[in-house]
């Protein structure tokens, strides 16, 4: 498949680089060292799970010119999400998929907005990677994807989709309900991203300290009730699961908004907490912890350019 990334950092970056190693034809938007990094020695990757290795792949700051994509895939974080649309034109042809790996909910209407309907896929990345230094992706743990239309069908394209990452040793699976499946992550991100980037802690002390517990189920109670009133239809548990799934964190676990704040780089709360608290005031439901985030981060929106 003809593949074209928006962004080559860690997301972009680690599932990319596993496309390129299995024989796709894929070229990364990047910008700054890292994409000057790229294109001198490829792109390194280092993987906890994977081992390293090191790809030769096409990498531009401008993808005017370019052949059609037969999938778009979008990773830039969600901030730049509508400016890397907009860069993405000239290789979307009337056939090509354009499938977000971004967190959040939004990206789906964004993606439809730019390109009108049938282009766009719902998309979920399960990974925790990050560039360590330019040129070079460190992926820590999990690397899945799962994604599907927003009809549930499965059609040739995902399946044809699901074949390829298959192929590049990518576990991915097609989710007959994504709506479903990228609200139950934006719960988790919300508070995992939201607590620990607001107390500047791991997942230890986190729960270690009762009121800031009760804090981080608090967003997920209110992450639950605003997708109910959205008209997503959450397993009942999903709270108590993602408390679990929270407790079952290790110590040391944060968050890449965490990492963003102490290195003077954007955030992402506008479109994660910001939207949260929008769509809760579009439906009259009470988000006083999503707004307790937003409220304290947003002076840190811009990082060092604010």
């Amino acid at each position: 498949m003809r593949i074209a990334m928006l962004g080559a950092g860690g997301v972009g970056g680690y599932f990319g680089a596993k496309l390129a190693r299995a024989g796709e034809d894929v070229t990364f938007l990047a910008r700054g060292a890292h994409l000057a990094a790229i294109r001198a020695d490829g792109l390194h990757v280092c993987s906890a799970t994977d081992g390293e290795w090191t790809v030769k792949v096409t990498a531009l700051d401008d993808l005017t010119g370019q052949p059609p994509a037969d999938v778009v895939f979008l990773s830039v974080k969600a901030y730049d999400t509508e400016a890397a649309l907009e860069r993405a034109r000239p290789v979307v042809g009337p056939a090509t998929m354009v499938i977000s790996l971004q967190n959040g909910v939004q990206s789906f209407e964004l993606i439809e907005q730019a390109f009108g309907k049938g282009h766009a896929l719902g998309g979920v990345a399960y990974v925790f990677a990050v560039i360590d230094a330019p040129g070079r992706v460190s992926h820590h743990f999990l690397g899945r994807i799962a994604f599907g239309e927003m009809t549930g069908e499965r059609s040739a394209r995902v399946e044809r989709l699901l074949a390829t990452l298959t192929a590049a040793q990518i576990p991915a699976e097609i989710a007959t309900d994504i709506r479903r499946v990228l609200w139950e992550k934006y719960l988790f991100i919300c508070a995992q991203a939201g607590m620990s980037t607001l107390v500047r802690a791991p997942a230890g002390v986190l729960r270690a300290h009762e009121p800031t517990w009760a804090m981080y189920r608090a967003l997920l109670e209110e992450g639950f009730a605003v997708a109910g009133a959205e008209g997503v239809e959450l397993a009942p548990e999903i709270v108590e699961t993602s408390m679990k799934a929270a407790a079952a964190l290790g110590d040391a676990a944060l968050s890449s908004m965490y990492h963003d704040l102490v290195n003077g780089r954007p955030l992402e709360v506008d479109a994660l907490h910001g939207h949260l608290v929008r769509l809760g005031r579009r439906h009259g439901v009470p988000t006083p912890m999503a707004f307790a985030v937003w409220a304290a981060l947003m002076p840190h929106a811009r990082g060092s350019r604010g």
